[in-house]
This record gives C-alpha cells, sequence and structure tokens, in this order.
C-alpha cells in the first residue's frame, strides 16, 4: 500500500450516482487513506458509515431531506429529456458554478487534501482544485455523457447510427446538445475568471479539465468511440448495494419452483407510482413470484401487492438478482449493472435522466426489450413474458455479464487515485528539499 493519503470527494445525493462512489470510498478507507466527502447533508449518515469525514454544502445547491419536495432538479416535472437536460445544464451546473468552486476550495483547505475527486456532473468543483494546483480526478458514474463523434447524443436513448441518415442524427443532435450545454459558460468562466484562472472555449473543457477522468462502467456495455478524450479511462461498475437496504429473507417457501420477477424502478421521486402499479398488475396474471422494491421515496399505501407480488420498501438486489429469472427496471445504471452482471435479461421501463440511453445499451447488446414508461399492464405483461420465454436475452445478457465481471478495457480506479496522489506528495516533497537551507542539491542521504 502506498502512504496514506487524504482525498476530497465533492459529490451530490442524485440516487445511483451516490453507492458506487461510496464504494469507491470504502475501498479508499480500506487501504489507510483519509477521505472527507462535501456533499448534500442528506448523505452525512453514509459517509460516516463509510468511514468517511463530512462537510455539507452551504452555498451550493443540495437537498435538506429525501422527501420529494427538497428535490433540487425536479426533473420529472419536465416530459421532453432535452428540456430536461436544459434545465439541468442551466439551473445545476452553470448558474451555481460560483458556489460550487467556493465551497470546494473551503473544503480543500480546510481537510489539507493531497487530491480532489469530483462528480463530472460538477465541474466547477474542479476550478478549486486547479487554483490550489492540486491533482483533480473527476468521474462519471454511469455511461459517458458527453455529445462525442461516433457516440448517439445523451437523451433520446437512440442506438449507435447506421448509414447516412444515422450520422446526420447523430450531428443534428450534438449541436443542439452544443447549444444547450453552452448555456452554463458564461457562468463557469466568471466562476474561473474570479478565481484567478482563464476561460475557457467550452464547458467540455472544464468538464474533463482533470488529470484522469473515470467512466464507472463497462465499456464492453457502453458505446464507445475514438473521439472521447485522451484522459478517460473505464473504471468498471462499483456495485455495493446502498446502505439503506434491509437485510433480504425470502416470503417464498424454498420449493416454491416458479420463476422470481424483481422490480426496480428509481431510489429517488420520478413520480414512479402509477408505474409500479401496472406492472403489479401485469406480474399478478403470470406464473410467477413477483418482488417490488419501493425505494425511499414511495410509501407502501401507494403500491400493493397480490397474491403471487410482494411489495416491499427495499431489498439487495444483489443478492435478489442471484436467484432471479427476469429483472422489470426503469434502467437506471447500478441497477441494469446488477441484472447483467447475474445475467438476467431486462425489461427496461426508462423514464427519463441516463435511462433511456441505458436502456438503448441493453437492447442493442440483446440482453433486453423496452416498453414506454406509459404501456399498459398487458403490454408490460407481454415483454415479461417474452424474455422469460426467449433464451436469447437471458443468454445475451450472461455474455454481456461476463464481460462486466471480466473488467475487461478497465483500470483500477483505486490505484490510479493513489498514484496521482502520491504524484503530488512526491513533487512537494522534492520542494521541500528545494527549500530546505541545510540541503544542498546532491548532498541527499538514503536509507
Amino acid at each position: 500500500m502506498t502512504d496514506p493519503r487524504t482525498f476530497l470527494f465533492a459529490m451530490w445525493d442524485g440516487g445511483g450516482n451516490v453507492p458506487p462512489v461510496l464504494g469507491l470510498v470504502r475501498r479508499l478507507v480500506a487501504r489507510g487513506h483519509r477521505v472527507h466527502i462535501l456533499g448534500d447533508p442528506t448523505l452525512a449518515d453514509e459517509a460516516h458509515t463509510a468511514g468517511a469525514g463530512f462537510t455539507p454544502w452551504t452555498s451550493a445547491p443540495h437537498r435538506k431531506s429525501r422527501r420529494r419536495e427538497d428535490d433540487v432538479v425536479k426533473d420529472y416535472e419536465i416530459g421532453n429529456p432535452m428540456r430536461m437536460i436544459r434545465m439541468f445544464v442551466e439551473s445545476f451546473i452553470g448558474k451555481p458554478a460560483s458556489q460550487w468552486a467556493g465551497d470546494t476550495l473551503a473544503a480543500l483547505e480546510a481537510s489539507g487534501a493531497d487530491m480532489l475527486v469530483a462528480d463530472m456532473s460538477l465541474p466547477a468543483t474542479l476550478i478549486a482544485g486547479e487554483k490550489l494546483g492540486i491533482p483533480t480526478a473527476a468521474y462519471c458514474p454511469n455511461i459517458w455523457m458527453l455529445p462525442t463523434s461516433g457516440i448517439p447524443p445523451l437523451g433520446p436513448g437512440f442506438a449507435p447510427a447506421r448509414g447516412p441518415l444515422g450520422r446526420a442524427r447523430d450531428w443534428l443532435l450534438r449541436a443542439v446538445s452544443h447549444r444547450v450545454f453552452a448555456r452554463a459558460m458564461p457562468y463557469v468562466n466568471a466562476a474561473r475568471v474570479g478565481h484567478g484562472l482563464s476561460p475557457l472555449a467550452n464547458i467540455y473543457a472544464q468538464m474533463v479539465k482533470a488529470d484522469e477522468v473515470y467512466v464507472l462502467t463497462s465499456p464492453r456495455f457502453d458505446f464507445t468511440s475514438p473521439a472521447m478524450p485522451h484522459n478517460v479511462r473505464y473504471g468498471g461498475p462499483i456495485l455495493d448495494d446502498p446502505e439503506w437496504c434491509a437485510p433480504w429473507r425470502s416470503p417464498w417457501d424454498a420449493s416454491d419452483r416458479r420463476p422470481l420477477v424483481l422490480v426496480g424502478l428509481s431510489s429517488t421521486y420520478q413520480n414512479q407510482a402509477p408505474l409500479l402499479r401496472r406492472i403489479v398488475e401485469a406480474l399478478a396474471d403470470l406464473p410467477i413470484r413477483g418482488l417490488v422494491t419501493l425505494g425511499e421515496t414511495i410509501s407502501a399505501d401507494e403500491v400493493l401487492g397480490t397474491d403471487n407480488v410482494v411489495v416491499v420498501p427495499s431489498a439487495p438486489h444483489t443478492v435478489v438478482l442471484g436467484e432471479a429469472a427476469a429483472l422489470v427496471t426503469h434502467c437506471g445504471h447500478g441497477t441494469t449493472m446488477r441484472g447483467l452482471v447475474e445475467g438476467v435479461p431486462l425489461v427496461c421501463c426508462p423514464m427519463g435522466r441516463d435511462q433511456n440511453d441505458t436502456a438503448a445499451r441493453v437492447v442493442h447488446h440483446g440482453a433486453g426489450v423496452r416498453v414506454s414508461p406509459k404501456a399498459s399492464a398487458a403490454k408490460i405483461r407481454q415483454a415479461v413474458e417474452l424474455v422469460l420465454r426467449d433464451p436469447s436475452y437471458r443468454q445475451s445478457a450472461r455474455r454481456l455479464g461476463d464481460a462486466i465481471r471480466s473488467r475487461e478495457g478497465c483500470v483500477d480506479v483505486v490505484d490510479s487515485l493513489e498514484r496521482l496522489a502520491s504524484a503530488r506528495r512526491v513533487r512537494l516533497d522534492a520542494r521541500k528539499s528545494e527549500m530546505s537551507p541545510g540541503l544542498a542539491p546532491g548532498n541527499a542521504t538514503r536509507d
């Protein structure tokens, strides 16, 4: 192990983006490093459980609780994916840029961190690390999110382009995305200038302005391109279950051989209760065992079970999927990865955010089918029957799951973070040696 270092993680509570980062934190703590988390107050208990110190955002946007009325980004109120992205870029990334940078700078100075590790969705936080001259890393907790030549732009959930029409489609959507992302740049550049740094040409330059950028998924699952920035590394998924998951005890007798279908939609509020009720209705008429996990934002009285469908607040998906025959999901990245790693075929019901594009990758690889979140119970039932009946979906899910587990094309993120943080300490030690009046060059001794 390298000598202990101090890491500051700048993150936000967006639901599925939290468990993989806490997984990284736990791994660094287990190696003897000091970790401090700068995040929403809702993350304090989970940070301490992971062994990290904690500081809440003060001026930057943050959730005060996990009640739906305290959501900072109410994307479920916007039906159009491009409008949703525009709102997120301008109101969450852009306008509060100086607050993101200021809070991060204060936390870095207070913690004495050797390195800053920041969510790529909070690009202004990297300004603080640049100002202090310390190593920085950015992470993308799911699929690659920036508009890049050769990859369908994020939002609509398109498959890779085929032929001139497909390439024209992607070119047009990238142009639209560029205009959307440009809305954040005046605010980000104002923050940079306020901290004595030069302005940048575009928001992408700020989002990847780190020593390394880690995409926490598998390149075998994601759509990739040679046009991606040179400092981007795939780190593979980190699939720790959320801290709030309850222990699992099957409500069915061990002799019950009916196939198990797990249902897991968003852990944050996306107005998913109506869809959950239609999924329960769809499963009620099938010869299966159904397990529906609600998450923290849907109450038990909003979704009721049936004779063969059990509804619970939470369950560890990693454990349940080991015996599941199918997974019905909104296609949040963590839930999707857990299903694929266990070789479980998916019925994808994306509800927004990155979910349309995660679903597109599942379908592209033949590991599941996609239905609208507004689909009727009958259509959902047909989709579940299809993935249970047709073995090709399970075979494709298993092949993809094997590739994900093998970590093909991935770096060890913890090793990489240690290397970057150690490089900074070496530079500092060298600088101290140069400044020491009693130690001239050439007079150093070795143990």
